[in-house]
């Protein structure tokens, strides 16, 4: 009887530390701004019933605003946003069971860098804010950066208007696509002999701020968030060329206040599309249809919290994770494959929260 309640005691204990029957959890990396209580880069669980796991500090650095993958998911890329004699860093690391191990860095090439682009042959492009400029290294196989190769400025021809490069996109292993929100254009380039070369560019509507996109898997269709007026874009591309096909608000249509778009998703099948606001403090979901062209607003799923910087679908689009920078919180919501819409779950604290990097 004595070992039957011990058997029996095991169980229990096992189930109840399970997340579920098979104990699925997805590991996590949050970038954070380091100008209150957070120290840099935080590694995560996020478990399948959409309840979190404990933080606990990976790798200490200044404002990891960004963080993106390398390598397979072996090398983990980090901005360091910040001006440090007119450039920011780029810092790499390398996963281990107790954290992030260094590897080593490099200078972005411009102030206030805030998105990494890694291309398939181990290009990487830097979107600095501040600098009105894109810088170029390359990471090799053992996660190791190459100084600098060379830097895009963004110019206009208004002396009134600043380039602010907010982010770069491959389109395929060669050519990129760069936001620039002060200018309000998308800006292509070809990298050839390790040097970007200017190719076309695309001009949004005036005082849009373009921010982050989205591909389409035909990689013919661009969704671009606009952070000044709240809207997506859809970008198309047209013989050797790219047009705007539409605008839409990523608001509800009786909402007066203040509010600027930050990031935006797509699920894995390509039917539905997120963006978030910060000021109305939600996510917008769209359906999409037409092989993609079309974009029709369904809901809008209030994020548990302030100033959603940014957000991330699981791998397998299971889950949705919110970071909300000004309320210092991670909020977790389920997803319906069939509709499309969120459901909240559960919330942690977190300082400052920037950027979500599932693994």
């Amino acid at each position: 009887m004595k070992n039957l309640f011990s058997l029996i005691s095991i169980l229990f204990l096992l189930w109840s530390c399970s997340d579920k029957p098979d104990g699925k959890s997805y590991t996590y990396y949050l970038g954070t701004y380091t100008d209150g209580e957070s120290e840099g880069i935080y590694q995560g669980a996020l478990r399948a019933d959409g309840t979190f796991d404990t933080l606990r500090l990976a790798a200490s650095m200044v404002n990891p605003s960004y963080l993106t993958w390398a390598n397979g998911r072996q090398t983990l890329l980090a901005v360091s946003e910040v001006d440090d004699e007119g450039t920011g860093i780029i810092h790499s690391y390398q996963r281990q069971d107790d954290g992030l191990k260094v590897l080593n860095t490099a200078a972005t090439g411009g102030a206030h860098p805030c998105h990494i682009a890694v291309g398939s042959a181990g290009d990487v492009l830097l979107a600095n804010y501040s600098g009105g400029n894109v810088g170029y290294v390359t990471v090799d196989a053992a996660g190791q950066l190459s100084p600098l190769l060379d830097v895009a400025q963004h110019r206009s021809d208004d002396s009134d208007v600043s380039s602010h490069a907010h982010s770069t996109w491959f389109l395929d292993a060669k050519n990129v696509v760069a936001l620039d929100l002060g200018l309000d254009q998308l800006i292509f380039y070809e990298l050839k002999d390790q040097a970007m070369h200017r190719m076309d560019s695309l001009s949004l509507a005036s005082g849009s701020g373009p921010r982050h996109l989205a591909i389409h898997p035909n990689g013919k269709l661009l969704y671009v968030v606009n952070e000044l007026n709240s809207t997506v874009s859809v970008v198309s591309r047209e013989g050797q060329g790219w047009q705007v096909m539409a605008t839409l608000s990523t608001l509800p249509n009786d909402f007066t206040g203040k509010s600027y778009c930050a990031d935006i998703h797509l699920s894995p099948d390509a039917r539905f599309l997120y963006a978030s606001n910060r000021g109305h403090n939600s996510i917008g979901i769209f359906s999409i249809s037409d092989s993609g062209k079309e974009l029709q607003a369904i809901a809008y799923e209030p994020v548990r919290g302030d100033w959603p910087r940014n957000f991330a679908l699981t791998p397998d689009g299971a889950l949705l994770v919110v970071a909300n920078q000004r309320s210092h919180n991670l909020a977790a919501f389920q997803r319906d494959a069939q509709s499309g819409l969120l459901q909240y779950m559960s919330e942690i604290k977190a300082d400052s929260p920037a950027c979500v990097l599932f693994h």
